[in-house]
């Protein structure tokens, strides 16, 4: 007989299991990576850890002069907020301290970060009804140091300022995708918010302080914040849907005329150069008399001469040269094909032939016919004139 726990097909042969199976496996085994929408983790409470906590813990952090009298106005709300926690809070006004420590009574280990984290907050001048916030389970801060990043101190004061936009819109942009609270302070930014929106802007204030727009992060976030709305593209790759936006180069540095070419590294030093008696005994010329010698140093200095008086030549016939002419423009010949009217310059001559020499045209001798005439009418009397007018 087999063991309840084997099967009839024998001891050595594996169990075999039914795709279904294994798809409802799966399915399992996604369902508990997911964490459902709206669950909460459990409070830490006393029961959790009712003998309390061994040793006890104190955190100092020191605050600017300025945050003295605000500190001084809400230090019975802190103590107020910490004592619920059962966390001791000190201020120093004379040290500049602000100090936080557990009691016997506090059972939840973690809660002093949370309290140290409360007066860091406030030193970096995050007001009380912000800061308090930290207490809280799901919400956590970020201190980020923007100081060092850029060195020239007006170019890290410009990017400061695009970080909080034109009357700090870019930063209510931002708080708005992130659901934290910002603030820009002196070399540093606090932020406070939940774990996943403190990631996106330390992202966005360390791009910015690289010259990167916080407008285009801003554009990205607003993508992403409507596809998670979706769930089926939950689980998708979002590389698609996010905009690439291509860096623009700017005007590069003008390059020098000269180059200085960086030769190879030899070991070996450079080949040493040749001495007058070398070159001498390489030519010949070290086994010539010294009236040969003079011969030819004289032939050479004619040679240079004659050369140099040539070139001379040739530079002064050039004003001689006479410059191109430039080809003449040739008229255009009038067309031989247009036809004569012969019968209309046969009547031009006739009409010429019947007019004598210096005559006035008929035209001008109308005009004067008729001048002639109104100048030998005589003039009207004037006792007629009254008679008309009678």
């Amino acid at each position: 007989m087999a063991a309840p726990g084997e099967s009839e097909r024998g001891k050595g042969e594996p169990e075999t299991r039914s795709p279904k199976g294994k798809k409802a496996s799966k399915v399992d085994e996604s369902e508990l990576l997911t964490v459902p929408d709206g669950w909460k983790e459990p409070a830490f409470k006393r029961e959790d850890n009712p003998k309390g906590l061994l040793e006890e813990s104190s955190f100092a952090t020191l605050f600017p002069k300025y945050r003295e009298a605000y500190l001084k106005e809400c230090w019975p709300l802190v103590q107020k907020a910490l004592n619920e926690h059962h966390i001791n809070a000190a201020l120093d006004l004379i040290e500049g301290s602000m100090t936080v420590s557990t009691t016997k009574k506090t059972f939840d280990p973690y809660i002093i970060i949370r309290a140290r984290d409360l007066i860091k907050l406030l030193a970096r001048s995050v007001p009380f009804e912000q800061a308090v916030r930290i207490l809280e389970d799901d919400v956590a801060c970020d201190i980020i140091k923007i100081g060092t990043l850029v060195r020239n101190r007006e170019r890290f004061i410009k990017r400061r300022q695009r970080l909080i936009g034109p009357n700090g819109s870019t930063l209510k942009a931002l708080e708005l995708l992130t659901n934290c609270y910002i603030l820009v302070q002196g070399n540093t930014v606090s932020s406070l918010g939940p774990f996943n929106g403190l990631k996106e802007v330390r992202k966005v204030v360390l791009d910015t302080m690289k010259n990167i727009h916080p407008i285009y992060n801003i554009k990205t976030l607003m993508i992403k914040r409507e596809l998670s709305k979706d769930p089926e593209l939950r689980s998708q790759n979002w590389e698609r849907f996010l905009p690439k936006f291509k860096h623009k180069n700017l005007n590069k540095r003008k390059e020098p005329k000269k180059k200085n070419v960086k030769k190879e590294y030899t070991p070996f030093p450079p080949p040493q150069p040749e001495s007058q008696v070398d070159k001498e005994l390489a030519s010949g010329e070290f086994f010539l008399k010294e009236s040969q010698k003079k011969r030819k140093r004289v032939e050479e200095i004619k040679a240079k001469q004659a050369a140099a008086i040539s070139k001379r030549q040739e530079e002064r016939n050039k004003a001689f040269i006479p410059p191109k002419e430039k080809p003449a423009v040739k008229q255009k010949k009038a067309p031989s094909e247009t036809k004569i009217d012969i019968e209309a310059i046969k009547e031009k001559v006739k009409k010429a032939k019947k007019k004598k020499l210096g005559a006035l045209p008929v035209e001008e001798v109308t005009l004067k016919i008729a001048a002639d005439e109104k100048k030998k009418k005589p003039p009207l009397k004037l006792g007629s004139k009254r008679k008309s007018a009678n």
